[in-house]
This record gives C-alpha cells, sequence and structure tokens, in this order.
C-alpha cells in the first residue's frame, strides 16, 4: 500500500492506505472523502475530482495531458503547477508520502 495523505474541504488531513493500480480519485473516494463529487466516474470529462498537490511532491506525478491540462485551466479555483484531476493519476509506489487537498467545487 501506498501512504497518501488528503485534505478534506475543512482542512482535516488524514492518512489514506492507497492501493497500487488504482487511480487517486478511486483510492479518495475508497477512503469515504465525501468532498470529492468525481461525477464523471474518471473519464476525464470533468473538474470534480480536482485536487492541489502539495508543490513539494509534484515532481512523484506524471506529465500532465492536455485534455486534463484544458479542464483544469477552465476552473475557477485553477492553481498553476499544483492542479490535478485525481482521475489521472494512477497510484504507484512513487507517490508514497504523496500529500493533496481537495479543491472547492467551481
Amino acid at each position: 500500500m501506498v501512504k497518501i495523505s488528503v485534505t478534506n474541504l475543512a482542512g482535516q488531513t488524514r492518512d489514506i492506505n492507497a492501493e497500487s493500480g488504482l487511480s487517486l480519485m478511486e483510492n479518495i473516494r475508497n477512503n469515504d472523502f465525501d468532498d470529492l463529487a468525481a461525477i464523471c466516474g474518471g473519464c476525464c470529462s470533468c473538474c470534480t475530482c480536482h485536487v492541489f498537490v502539495n508543490s513539494d511532491d509534484v515532481g512523484k506525478l506524471q506529465t500532465m495531458e492536455e485534455d486534463e491540462q484544458y479542464l483544469l485551466e477552465d476552473s475557477e479555483h485553477y492553481q498553476e503547477g499544483t492542479s490535478r484531476l485525481s482521475c489521472q493519476i494512477e497510484v504507484d509506489n512513487n507517490l508514497d508520502g504523496l500529500r493533496v487537498t481537495i479543491a472547492p467545487e467551481a
């Protein structure tokens, strides 16, 4: 299991044991975080699984694809460099210690 720290909209942080091979979105939802709507279910067609990645951890992630970038740039809460869609982040051992904050919905 991969340890990931998730901060919800109320500012409460909880560590989860994330399963490799699943998306970060699936892992967050599987650990009962209600703040992450993930309406499209991981199809990269909405922005309701938006998270802010701790700036020190951004280098652990794979490069963002164009479709993810376009969706995020349209978000009211977009933060250049740290905004990501959790459905587009596949969890693997390289993400151990990752810290993310669930972004508010637009």
